[in-house]
């Protein structure tokens, strides 16, 4: 079981990272990827990757293992930046005190390889070539589906947006469910040891993660900076090629579209205006007095092209403007 204590001061100090962090998605995928749960998210992926990974990618495997602990260092809290050269530059320059203390944590539950004990020590070689092997990584395994990866995280981040405003901090810590629990002021969720979080005043930040496989997860050294990182939700289609877009429907002119109306719609317009932060079919319907069998038209087009994509949580639908969506608005002025 992991608890993560709350205090009052804590609750004014909860945040949503801002998007998918490149190494915990790495580290979280690596494990995924051995493990055989989940076939019906994960099982069209594992096939697609697990014959294309090079042999420098195996390096990853013992350190992040399907079951059990996995070094703090592969994931830094600090300084990873939002690229994933940045992320890297940041680990390979890990202190040689962090290594140690969590290289020799993972061997006291498991034998490493031998190549470990020059990273231990700060080698620089084996630091770069653990470098390499997360580019690589990432390059077969993720780069071809990061889109899609972005655009869910960003989802969902729409979702506890909506969470917060409806019920508070409260409101977005219930909503996490069902891997977690809010049990006021405990933050419960199933883990494979126990593990007592105590936040004492520092705030967490709560970490979306599309391979986060089943549990969340945390970081082991409670001293670190705090992180929760939690599973979203998936389209069960995500791995498979986009659809062909549907004919243009002729939608009714509006005057304040710019040059995006003309672009693509005046109604797929102000669809993808609105669903910058996040709208389901019956508000657009409403928003934009038009029907629901159009509006779903026009976010199947939008969702083909790359410009918006949708969650379902509870039954409900949400439509949410993908990074590519919101850059074309930017662009158009809109």
């Amino acid at each position: 079981m992991l608890r993560v204590y709350f205090t009052a001061e804590d609750l004014a100090r909860v945040r949503v990272a801002s998007g998918p962090d490149f190494l915990w998605e790495i580290s979280n995928s690596v494990q995924t990827l051995q493990r055989r749960d989940g076939a019906r998210v994960f099982g069209a992926w594992r096939r697609w990757a697990r014959p294309r990974l090079s042999d420098s990618c195996r390096l990853l495997s013992p350190l992040l293992p399907p079951h059990g602990c996995s070094p703090d260092f592969l994931t830094p809290t600090h300084g990873a930046g939002e690229t994933l050269h940045a992320a890297v530059d940041t680990l390979v320059r890990t202190p040689r005190p962090r290594l140690r203390t969590d290289l020799t944590r993972v061997a006291a539950s498991r034998r490493l390889p031998g190549w470990t004990e020059s990273l231990a020590q700060g080698d620089a070689a084996a630091l770069r070539q653990l470098g390499q092997a997360l580019h690589t990584y990432h390059l077969e395994a993720l780069a071809p589906f990061w889109p899609r990866i972005h655009a869910q995280i960003d989802a969902d981040r729409i979702i506890r947006l909506h969470s917060l405003l409806d019920g508070g901090t409260d409101g977005l810590l219930a909503g996490l469910g069902p891997q977690l629990r809010w049990k006021p002021p405990v933050l419960e969720a199933d883990y494979p040891v126990d593990h007592q979080l105590r936040l004492d005043g520092r705030g967490i930040t709560l970490q979306p993660s599309f391979f986060c496989w089943p549990t969340p997860v945390t970081l082991a050294d409670g001293e670190l900076p705090p992180v929760l990182v939690y599973p979203i939700d998936h389209a069960m289609d995500w791995t498979h090629p986009a659809p062909p877009p549907a004919p243009q429907l002729a939608p009714p002119a509006r005057p304040d579209d710019g040059a995006l109306g003309p672009l693509i719609g005046h109604t797929r317009a102000a669809v993808l205006r609105a669903a910058r932060t996040g709208s389901s079919t019956v508000e657009l319907a409403r928003l934009l007095a038009v029907t629901h069998p159009a509006i779903s038209q026009h976010v199947k087009v939008l969702r083909a092209a790359g410009l918006l994509t949708t969650v379902r949580r509870a039954g409900r639908s949400l439509h949410v403007a993908t990074a590519e969506g919101r850059a074309l608005l930017r662009s158009c002025g809109s």
